[in-house]
């Protein structure tokens, strides 16, 4: 069987089609990869390793990231090491209080499940973390920074809530807004790319959403299409806090390494240090891929990348508006200091011409139709999710408490690195 293309390379063979969409498959689970574990994977590739470009990017004072140069990682903390993160409050809810329903995500440290509440019969998405493999990792910081920034994004329509969280012995669980329209790299994949109006309204719905986080001087640091959800009607959500850092002032910098290979801002892989800019980066990224179906500077080949992100001249096609270019150009800035928002932050996005179409009190107050609905017909609608994680059956212990006889040396371990953590809303937000 062949398929004719017009390339001049002549016929598409089935091998090579399976090829192709192999490459597919391999390119979309590489983008559900954090940066660690990406970073774990070229490092236990030799021949990768021995690229000069790659030895520069791994070459990472931070603990994090050299942990995964070793060849024996550290164990688990002691309780000595252990940051006291205040007291806990009295947990308010139990793993019991739910039927867990559906694997809807997974990730480093756990899964994020579809959870109904027994009492309330309120859907939720509850995302359930390992307390071990956070410890292992060292990355307690990164997980109470996103409860931290969680307990912030109530009041902002684009950014994903949280309604309460608690803990057992051996885990973590954040009680979090269900979003079931799906992520936007989903969407992205199924239509390859979007016009133009659609691409913007994205966009202006995501500069609101890393406006109103600057604005608590809070950088997201991760922004990509895995990140970016839909809800019912088709407004931009925005999930997964957990490389978000805190106390960033106006012209205040960090230098941690962290992100996403294919939306790394220069600075970052330049281990400089770097500031909010690096979120308007990270946007221009993905309005680029939501325009033209692939990140600004994807290269198959790792080091590749990274080389045109620092060096190669951002290419536009001329299938795009005057004012889009524009907008990239000013976004995709290598240079930071030069960057659009590197001045007046969201409102210079907020002002660009490629916005004027926009009123933004219609937008924050969802009053601008979304040109996407995903038509779910209900919570129990999972047609935008992954066949992958719906099709895993839930783990029977993700619904109950560890039996307090069995608990070991470790999981009490756990348990104190997290004081703290559990949380419920004040009272008066009930009234």
């Amino acid at each position: 069987m062949t398929v004719k293309t017009e390339a001049a390379r002549g016929t598409l063979t089935y091998s090579r089609m399976r090829g192709m969409v192999a490459i597919l498959i391999a390119f979309m689970k590489q983008r559900r990869m954090g940066l660690n574990d990406f970073i774990q994977k070229i490092a236990n590739n030799s021949y990768a390793c021995k690229h000069p470009e790659v030895q520069s990017i791994l070459k990472i004072s931070q603990p994090q990231e050299a942990e995964f140069m070793n060849a024996n990682p550290s164990p688990p903390p002691s309780p000595s090491q252990q940051i006291n993160l205040g007291p806990s409050s009295n947990p308010h809810a139990k793993p019991s209080d739910f039927h867990f329903l559906k694997v809807i995500g997974k990730g480093s440290f756990g899964k994020v499940l579809l959870a109904r509440h027994k009492a309330e019969e309120v859907f939720y998405a509850v995302k359930v973390l390992q307390k071990k493999a956070i410890l292992k990792k060292k990355e307690e910081k990164h997980i109470m920074s996103e409860r931290n920034v969680l307990l912030k994004n109530v009041k902002h329509p684009f950014l994903v809530g949280l309604h309460f969280s608690f803990q057992t012995a051996d885990k973590l669980y954040f009680v979090l807004d269900y979003i079931n329209g799906g992520e936007l790299f989903y969407h992205l994949q199924r239509e390859r790319c979007f016009l133009e109006p659609r691409a913007r309204f994205y966009a202006a719905e995501i500069a609101s959403a890393l406006g109103y986080l600057h604005s608590l001087n809070i950088v997201y640091r991760d922004l990509k299409p895995e990140n970016i959800l839909l809800d019912s009607q088709g407004h931009i959500v925005l999930t997964d806090f957990g490389l978000c850092k805190e106390n960033i002032e106006h012209n205040g910098t960090t230098s941690t390494f962290c992100g996403t290979p294919e939306y790394l801002a220069p600075e970052v892989l330049h281990k400089q240090p770097y500031d909010r800019t690096v979120d308007w980066w990270c946007l221009g990224a993905v309005l680029y891929e939501m325009l033209y179906g692939l990140p600004p500077f994807y290269s198959r080949n790792t080091a590749e990348m990274y080389d045109n992100i620092l060096n190669k001249p951002l290419q536009l096609k001329p299938n795009i508006t005057n004012s889009a270019r524009h907008l990239l150009e000013g976004l995709l800035q290598k240079d930071r200091t030069k960057r659009l928002g590197a001045k007046d932050d969201f409102m210079e996005i907020k002002n660009h011409v490629f916005f004027s179409l926009i009123n933004w009190d219609d937008l924050i107050n969802k009053k601008i139709t979304p040109p996407f609905n995903p038509n779910v017909s209900g919570p129990s609608d999972l047609r935008h999710f992954d066949p992958e994680f719906t099709e895993e059956p839930v783990p029977n212990s993700i619904g109950r408490s560890p039996d307090s006889i069995l608990i070991t040396a470790s999981v009490k371990e756990a348990a104190e690195a997290f004081l703290g953590f559990s949380y419920a809303p004040p009272m008066d937000s009930f009234l």
